[in-house]
């Protein structure tokens, strides 16, 4: 009986919104930090010494209310950072990944203290690559520059006023960033 219980006291425990008060609201100011787990780049029997995914954003709360009470709407920026060398018997590459874009957020208050949210992201990822060893008679280029967009679903749990801990899925620099946000 206590496996049956527990998922559905969980799950209204989510869907109940209450008299939730909202978390983020017209004039906020958000910080987003975060560490990347999984992703599309650099996946790979020869790369080594990758440099974990790290992003940040700066989020600002423009418009209250947009359907209900519990809702607002949000934009900002995010920069996104990671690395990876390349290496096949001696030679290769050292590339460098930076995705700069913009983004706009649907946020809903669900429950106390859970900054729920969705969004959409446009922006431009900026490769860059350095070759080393003996490259023998290959010649290319090892770049890959070009636009960035995603649609992202995350939440922020506020432990205090103004510090929450993170947790984004989407397309950034990783699938699943988790991290802090400080409301500034």
């Amino acid at each position: 009986m206590k496996k049956i219980f527990l998922p559905f006291a969980l799950l209204a425990l989510f869907v109940y919104s209450g008299n939730a008060q909202n978390t983020f609201s017209k004039g906020d100011k958000v910080l987003n930090l975060g560490v990347g787990l999984g992703g599309r780049l650099y996946s790979g029997s020869y790369y080594t010494n990758k440099t974990p995914p790290i992003s940040g954003s700066f989020e600002v709360g423009i418009k209250d209310e947009l359907f209900d009470e519990k809702s607002s709407l949000g934009i900002g920026g995010y920069v996104g950072y990671t690395g990876a060398k390349y290496d096949y018997s001696g030679y290769g590459w050292k590339y460098t990944d930076v995705v700069i874009g913009v983004r706009g957020s649907l946020h809903y208050q669900l429950i106390d203290n859970l900054d729920s949210y969705t969004g959409l992201m446009l922006g431009y990822d900026i490769v860059s690559a350095k070759s080393f060893g003996t490259m023998g008679t290959y010649a290319g280029n090892a770049t890959a520059s070009g636009l960035a967009y995603s649609w992202f679903l995350g939440g922020r749990y506020y432990f205090s006023e103004r510090f929450a801990g993170l947790l984004e899925l989407g397309y950034g620099i990783a699938y699943l960033n988790i991290g802090v946000a400080i409301k500034l």
